[in-house]
């Protein structure tokens, strides 16, 4: 007996307003569990990340008239993917349900018995004037506001919104407005709208491409013009823009718009682009190395058998950790076989892999780098002391060299290695000749070498170009690549990075 197929589930997804930290986790949730990805042309695409890697992807994008896909042929993919069998999630910006025809893809659903839920998003009708600085309603303003579309339905006769009811609606948020901003304003001047109302266009709200630019109802389209101010936008009209002079905060943010170049492998790339983001910069992933196993796993799994009659165990980085306690997982190991076996990390962000563990490190050096750790070890009689160092299969040899020197019996068990991540030069280059880059940090030397191999030996970054660097190891190899040091800072941690472009760009600022 032929087993009947079940349909598959169809999730409407709100991916909020353009900066991919406003998803909700329901969002995020679903996006796990999908088969298919139907997304469209304001939705970030890093939200991608959160769909299984095997999903497959449709850009269902539509931008300035351009449809990659017409409403009907989304509709009929969304239905024929569902009776299909598969979990489907459809990313519309903003919410779903605000001028996105979340709705007509709903009843659509509806009428083919398909099964689907619907998961608000962050409207970019409150979010982009928030990071804009405006708030809708204020006590003493106005307790009133009203969402309307700038662009109807072109196949109706005539429009369905009510200019003289919108005159009495305290602020007015216009969306997708700017095509029609000289007969939006006209519309409600005509209406009896003051032209003296406050009115603000705000452009790629709440991401690092955030553009504002503020007027009047009756100069409002005219000051657009003369800025070249292109879609997509959102138009505010009412008092409440006035407020933007005291609550102004998102574009006020010490590295807002600047393009910071991440050179770190992809996998490690998050925590420092969240720090960025944090200060306004727009984080550009080009990692120039990928980590991957070594050749073979011999000097790792000989050291692990014997790990009881090690004394200290010492990890110059969080991939040396990574793969140090997944190669002690495959031989039956854990974290019980360590008892007794000190701890040394190279510095806070290795350590805290360490304790995310269950473990306790028992020495972080002040210097966070290999010299630091032989600081730390001088102090100590280490003959004899039996020492396990599981590190990338390519590294400077300072550190074992030196701790030998001393009298500790040094095993070097290589645990990963660093190789070309296979970038191509053009996507560097194209960013850079756009203006789009304004920093490019190194974390590492093998991110130095390996973006030199990528980039090439004569390239040379214009001068508007800064080149940052953690440490004076990263920096050396640097300098060594004919590269010049723009920014080096005294702590040589993420946090310490991006503390020292925020000073950086801060004193060019003030300097001008």
């Amino acid at each position: 007996m032929t087993k009947e197929k079940k349909n598959g589930k169809v999730y409407i997804i709100g991916a909020g307003p353009g900066d991919p930290g406003l998803i909700t986790i329901k969002a995020v949730r679903a996006l796990a569990e999908a088969d298919v990805v139907i997304y469209d042309n304001l939705v970030n695409e890093e939200l991608l990340k959160y769909a299984p890697a095997n999903a497959r992807f449709t850009y269902a994008g539509k931008q300035g008239g351009d449809h990659t896909l017409a409403q009907e042929e989304i509709n009929a993919l969304l239905v024929r993917q569902a009776l299909d069998g598969h979990t489907v999630a459809r990313l519309k910006g903003g919410d779903p349900f605000i001028f996105g025809r979340g709705g007509e893809e709903a009843q659509v659903l509806a009428r083919n018995g398909i099964v689907f839920e619907v998961i608000p998003g962050v409207s970019s009708a409150v979010a982009v004037p928030a990071c804009a600085g405006i708030a809708l309603t204020h006590r003493g303003l106005t307790s009133t506001v009203a969402f309307v579309t700038g662009h109807e339905d072109p196949t109706k006769e005539q429009s369905d919104i009510n200019w003289q009811a919108l005159v009495g609606i305290g602020t007015l948020v216009f969306l997708m407005g700017v095509k029609n901003l000289g007969r939006i304003t006209a519309s409600l001047i005509g209406a009896g709208r003051a032209p003296e109302t406050p009115a603000a266009l705000i452009r790629r709200g709440t991401t690092p491409h955030q553009q504002t630019l503020t007027g009047t109802l009756g100069d409002i389209a005219q000051r657009a013009q003369e800025a070249a101010f292109r879609p997509p936008a959102i138009l505010v009209v009412g008092s409440v823009v006035e407020l933007r002079e005291s609550l102004e905060w998102f574009e006020k943010r010490p590295l807002f718009g600047r393009g910071v170049i991440i050179t770190r492998p992809e996998r490690q790339a998050d925590d420092l682009a969240g720090l960025l983001a944090a200060q306004g910069a727009n984080p550009i992933a080009f990692p120039t190395i990928a980590i991957e196993p070594p050749d073979d796993w011999q000097e790792l799994d000989a050291a692990i058998a014997q790990i009881e009659s090690y004394n200290w165990l010492i990890f110059t980085s969080a991939n040396g950790v990574h793969y140090f306690f997944e190669r002690l997982r495959r031989n039956r190991k854990d974290v019980r076989d360590l008892k007794g076996v000190k701890i040394c990390c190279i510095g806070p962000a290795t350590a805290r892999q360490i304790e995310l563990k269950g473990l306790g490190v028992d020495l972080v050096p002040d210097e966070f780098i290999a010299e630091g750790i032989l600081k730390s070890f001088a102090a100590m009689d280490i003959t004899g002391v039996k020492i396990l160092i599981p590190r990338a299969q390519k590294a400077r040899d300072i550190l074992p060299r030196t701790l030998t020197a001393q009298g500790a019996q040094v095993t070097v068990a290589t645990a990963y290695r660093t190789v070309n991540s296979g970038r191509k030069k053009q996507e560097l280059a194209r960013l850079i000749d756009e203006g789009q880059a304004d920093v490019i940090t190194f974390t590492s030397s093998s991110t130095v070498t390996n973006f030199v191999e990528i980039m090439g030996r004569d390239f040379v970054p214009p001068e508007r170009v800064k080149i940052a660097c953690i440490g004076p190891v990263t920096a050396r190899t640097a300098r060594e690549a004919g590269f010049r040091i723009d920014i080096m800072q005294d702590e040589y941690t993420m946090q310490g990075l991006v503390r020292a472009l925020v000073e950086h760009f801060k004193n060019e600022e003030a300097s001008q």
